[in-house]
């Protein structure tokens, strides 16, 4: 059987969280992305043009919700025009007390990007990526 014709690429990730307002916050008014839908209290739809991240309340958040074992995903990157961007990103989510995993730092693939956490704890990379970067 031949492969179907290629995706679109990856441009969806659904993400369960304890607090939604607070996850809301961190993804609208920090990082800019807008409500695209929101079907009922328990789940929102956010869109930054060319993509789509639901957010739906943890049904248990209080059984396992964050230990390692519970959480399988490594972390999700926002692609950003330029090297410089990255550090302005920086500084604001740290102005705004975003907790910060890294510092920036370049790549040896000339990506730049630091990582940060959003209030699920899910990790969130800002990053410059050439091929990306692209057209954008």
């Amino acid at each position: 059987m031949d492969r179907p014709a290629p995706t679109l690429g990856m441009h969806h990730i659904a993400l369960f969280v304890p607090d939604l307002a607070a996850a809301e916050h961190f993804y609208v008014d920090l990082l800019g992305m807008r409500v695209e839908w929101r079907p009922d209290a328990d789940n929102v739809y956010l869109t930054g043009g060319t993509d789509n991240l639901a957010l739906h309340r943890h049904p248990n958040p209080g059984q396992g919700y964050g230990s390692p074992a519970a959480q399988r995903l490594d972390h999700i990157g926002f692609i950003v025009r330029r090297p410089e961007d990255v550090d302005a990103w920086f500084a604001f989510l740290q102005a705004h007390g975003v907790r910060m995993k890294t510092e920036p730092r370049t790549h040896r693939d000339g990506a730049r990007s630091f990582y940060c956490e959003d209030p699920a704890g899910v990790a969130v990379q800002i990053i410059h990526h050439p091929p990306l970067a692209v057209g954008n």
